[in-house]
């Protein structure tokens, strides 16, 4: 059964952080982190519906100006989140341009940005082009768990690690996966389609059964369309599995509360994006600039129980040597003999 995710990294491991999380069969996409995305086409921005940045250092950040610039004019509405403070850098990035035309566009862009706070509570404003851009107060959401972020099909969870500055990790959590029986589809002299996506949904929000879905399906006779209740179909839908879980961690210094934070959050995580910035044998470095090695990402990845590991975030300085990070991760996470232990 095909999961909800395809995630990739925006950049080569030497690049700008950045994940970028496509939905199948779905013209729908989130991403994390918001550094140099110029790898991105225009159509896979146009896709996004939110945007989760770590922290606003630049190589996180300064993408902001280029997804600004596709999606304005063409694109209705986005939601980016952040950090402390994350408001007022939004708004000041707004505010670094001229605005005195934009409010005549087409397609109105709102951009709702929502600030996580480390008290739980997260703060909330929004702007428009209709109204070049101003900062308009939105009501705060309040926050009684790490669920930053809840839709019917999956969730994103959210922990701050110490970067020497609060950084965001996230956990990127598909709810369940519902599978289809095949043959009851085809008895019924149906075939596959959004119908499918839609009585999925009804499914998992307890939809009554006398709920209409509206199925639409072609086949040889042509296109058909009929209208049918959740409680015909939903014979169709078969139980529950578990859904994917994938982790993105960046930015974070190698102590005990960071590795508790990140137990907590995403234990035994199916896929694992972690930075692994320094070798070992450079740890002093990697203390002075709140980075990890990538010996310290594998031991992580190892604590987490995580199931898969890709890093990322590598330093310039070991251009042409990613071999020997991807192995010290690797050597780490398996618990292989004279691994590194922190």
């Amino acid at each position: 059964m095909r999961a909800l995710f395809e995630p990739r990294l925006v950049n080569d491991a030497f690049g700008d952080p950045g994940l970028f999380v496509d939905f199948r069969d779905e013209r729908r996409a989130l991403l994390f982190d918001l550094g140099d995305i110029t790898g991105l086409m225009p159509g896979q921005l146009m896709r996004l519906s939110h945007v989760f940045v770590s922290h606003t250092h630049m190589d996180h950040f300064s993408g902001f100006d280029h997804l600004l610039r596709v999606l304005l004019g063409r694109k209705a509405g986005i939601v980016l989140y952040g950090g402390p403070g994350f408001l007022a850098q939004v708004e000041h990035k707004l505010r670094a341009y001229t605005w005195n035309v934009v409010h005549r566009y087409a397609v109105e862009l709102v951009i709702e940005a929502r600030e996580l706070r480390l008290q739980g509570q997260t703060q909330c404003a929004r702007f428009s082009s209709r109204r070049r851009f101003a900062r308009e107060p939105a009501p705060p959401i309040a926050r009684t768990s790490d669920v930053a972020h809840d839709e019917t099909t999956f969730r994103v969870r959210a922990r701050f690690v110490d970067h020497e500055t609060p950084c965001v990790a996230y956990l990127i959590e598909e709810k369940a996966r519902l599978g289809v029986d095949k043959d009851r589809l085809a008895a019924l002299g149906l075939t596959t389609g959004a119908w499918l996506r839609e009585l999925k949904h009804a499914v998992l929000n307890g939809a009554a059964d006398d709920s209409p879905i509206l199925v639409r399906w072609r086949d040889r006779g042509g296109e058909h369309a009929l209208t049918r209740q959740v409680g015909e179909l939903s014979h169709l839908v078969l139980d529950a599995i578990p859904g994917q879980r994938i982790g993105y961690v960046t930015d974070l210094r190698y102590t005990d509360a960071n590795v508790q934070t990140l137990a907590e959050l995403m234990q035994g995580v199916d896929l694992l994006f972690i930075e692994s910035v320094f070798l070992d044998e450079d740890k002093a470095h990697g203390v002075r600039k709140n980075h990890l090695t990538a010996a310290q990402a594998g031991l992580i990845a190892r604590r987490l129980g995580a199931r898969a590991v890709v890093p990322f975030h590598f330093s310039p300085r070991y251009q042409g040597r990613s071999a020997a990070l991807i192995a010290e991760v690797q050597a780490a996470w398996s618990g292989a003999p004279g691994t590194v232990q922190g």
